[in-house]
């Protein structure tokens, strides 16, 4: 079944936006690639801000529906790993050039309050699942571990662009294998 003009608009515009910045891409340059004028996107979005809250609340969807997956799939106390290996997934799939949400944080920080809101709470979620999986692995009463691996993780998000995939995401398992471990040891 073919794609939706929306459907169309939110891909191509999340394709955009991800490689060349929010402000970077004009309105003409995604209905141009999208293949549709611009009447047809302020028909499906009231403006580009509206635009860009739709892509980051779709992407952020999709991501978490991936890690959700992962995590529910993992055996018993490998819940954590899973969702690092999940994200690294999503990284090296989709996040060559970085992570769109903190992108759009640093975008939007002053131009638009409500965008930059929608993509720290896209970042305190992931916060929520790392969390809920480190709860889960019996680790929860390690303060700060789940934080830990966020900071991995964050940082995976940047390296991923100068490194590369393989490289990054290779570092990010091995830091946050240690992290486990430790907090593992700690726990005997």
């Amino acid at each position: 079944m073919p794609a939706s003009k929306r459907d169309q608009l939110l891909a191509t515009a999340e394709r955009l936006f991800h490689e060349q910045g929010f402000h970077a891409t004009g309105i003409d340059r995604i209905v141009a690639a999208a293949g549709v004028v611009r009447m047809t996107l302020y028909n499906h979005f009231a403006s580009k801000e509206a635009l860009v809250a739709a892509v980051l609340a779709a992407r952020h969807e999709r991501f978490i529906t991936s890690v959700d997956a992962a995590v529910a799939c993992a055996s018993q106390g490998q819940a954590t790993r899973a969702l690092v290996d999940a994200h690294g997934d999503w990284l090296e799939r989709y996040s060559q050039h970085g992570c769109i949400m903190a992108k759009a944080m640093g975008e939007f920080a002053e131009h638009s309050p409500e965008i930059h809101a929608l993509a720290a709470a896209a970042k305190t979620d992931l916060l929520a699942h790392l969390e809920a999986a480190v709860e889960r692995d019996g680790l929860g009463h390690h303060a700060g571990l789940a934080r830990g691996v966020f900071l991995v993780l964050e940082g995976s998000n940047t390296t991923v662009a100068l490194l590369g995939a393989q490289t990054a995401l290779a570092d990010t398992r091995a830091v946050v294998d240690t992290l486990l471990a430790t907090a593992r040891s700690d726990t005997r």
